[in-house]
């Protein structure tokens, strides 16, 4: 397998590129057709985050992958190539290896250490696995993967210091709006992050939690997972409405376009401000919301595209906190957030031990192809041991074939078991090579004991619609 990663992330790109650059509705799907279709690429997997775009390719021609892979990035995300270059990384063999498995610990995230990584590369091999694009090799990788991030998070403290993006954004609007408890929070959308969101909220003494999503249905499942914290609905129409009503609005639509407007957020703010000045005048009153004390209200945008205009970040009364202010909060604090040494030395242990397990198996089918050969010119001579003595006795012939066979097991023995060991150290595919040579194995052979690499049938490289 030659492993190929090529991506962009929250730590090469600024996150306005990564908003134009973010995957919605059915793109992803389309992009990951068209990248397994590529031709250097057998396999592919695409990881798709707010904080990430990537694409895991096993290719057979690395500049080829590197170039076709790019071109087709940069056709689905809308961004140009050369602007869309400029903040790519790619990452080969070990080195791409080492980054999946430094991802799935939490390394690599925006907030260090935090979870949700491994769920999502979780669904990302479960849609190259539906889509019929990830073969032996990235199902294997992708598994191995998921397996380190849990041992990191079982056998180090990374996992009580690692937050979710939703308890570190809620840090961020703490400090600049008040503590969540008691608080009237409205949640938009009623996705995977929007699911985290309603229940930290819960756990955490909201008020009143309210939730709204384009799908009515949706949104009823989410509060009545929530119902003994008292979690209601409202329709997705009546959302502008609600904002004025609420303290803390968090919103994670996976919306291609804005859902909160700046003249809704400042309608909202205005109204609110006016609550106060009633408040101030008789703050035990019904009047001006029932003696409750109005604060600014805090918004929290964890969507990518975001679904809060940004010019919501200058208006009075409203404390904004979107996935560019949670990347400096955590450019700022990520040296100090967790010792991540330990971590970091269980990825380079698994990495080495990937690798060499990765190695010894790609021998395998030239030792099986070297024994088969062996069988065949076993057999070929008995057979003509046969022609020669014919009136040999069954019991006779029976012990020669058994002390011929032993012999070439015995002779075979120490050179396949050493050749697997020397296999797993670093070039040891060169042994392989060398192996072959030797014995002058037929390639053909030794490919069908490998197995022909999987590509797709035409039919299933290609799918309706547009580039996204």
């Amino acid at each position: 397998m030659s492993l190929l990663v090529l991506g962009l992330s929250h730590r090469t790109a600024p996150v306005g590129l990564l908003e134009r650059a973010a995957l919605t509705g059915d793109a992803p799907r389309r992009l990951l057709h068209a990248a397994a279709s590529a031709a250097p690429v057998g396999e592919a997997a695409l990881v798709a985050t707010c904080n990430r775009i990537e694409l895991y390719a096993d290719v057979d021609k690395f500049h080829a992958g590197v170039a076709d892979l790019s071109v087709l990035l940069s056709e689905h995300t809308g961004v140009g190539l050369e602007e869309l270059t400029a903040h790519l990384y790619v990452h080969y063999e070990d080195r791409a290896v080492h980054h999946l498995f430094s991802v799935a610990c939490g390394l690599d995230s925006m907030v260090v250490g935090e979870g949700q990584i491994l769920g999502q590369l979780r669904d990302a091999l479960s849609l190259a696995q539906e889509q019929s694009m990830a073969g032996r090799s990235l199902n294997e990788l992708f598994q191995q993967a998921l397996r380190v991030g849990k041992r990191a998070h079982t056998e180090t403290n990374i996992d009580k210091a690692g937050q979710s993006l939703v308890t570190f954004g809620l840090e961020q609007v703490a400090a600049g709006a008040g503590p969540v408890a008691g608080k009237r929070a409205l949640v938009v959308g009623a996705g995977s992050m929007s699911s985290l969101a309603a229940a930290t909220l819960a756990r955490a003494g909201v008020a009143e939690l309210v939730i709204a999503n384009r799908t009515p249905e949706r949104a009823e499942r989410l509060a009545a997972t929530l119902a003994e914290y008292g979690a209601v609905t409202v329709p997705f129409a009546e959302v502008a409405s609600a904002l004025a009503a609420a303290d803390l609005v968090i919103s994670c639509t996976g919306a291609a376009g804005i859902v909160l407007s700046a003249a809704d957020v400042a309608a909202a703010a205005a109204e609110r401000a006016g609550l106060r000045g009633k408040g101030a005048e008789r703050s035990d009153s019904s009047e001006g919301g029932g003696g409750r004390r109005v604060g600014p209200l805090a918004l929290l945008d964890l969507a990518m595209p975001r679904d809060v205009d940004s010019e919501v970040h200058g208006l009075d009364g409203v404390h904004l906190v979107d996935l560019e202010t949670l990347a400096e909060a955590a450019a700022v604090d990520e040296g100090h957030a967790v010792d991540v040494d330990a971590v970091r030395r269980i990825v380079t242990q698994e990495v080495d031990s990937f690798g060499a397990a990765q190695r010894a198996a790609a021998i395998t089918p030239t030792v099986v192809a070297l024994r088969a050969m062996a069988s065949e010119v076993v057999n070929s001579e008995l057979d003509r041991l046969d022609g020669r003595l014919p009136d040999l006795e069954p019991r006779v012939r029976a012990e020669l074939a058994q002390t011929v066979r032993r012999v070439v097991d015995k002779l075979l023995h120490s050179p396949t078991v050493r050749v697997k060991q020397l296999a797993g150290e670093p070039g040891g595919a060169s042994y392989a090579e060398a192996l072959r040579e030797l014995f002058d194995l037929d390639p053909g052979a030794v490919q069908a004991v490998a197995g022909a690499p999987v590509r797709l049938p035409a039919q299933a490289q290609t799918l309706g619609g547009g580039v996204g």
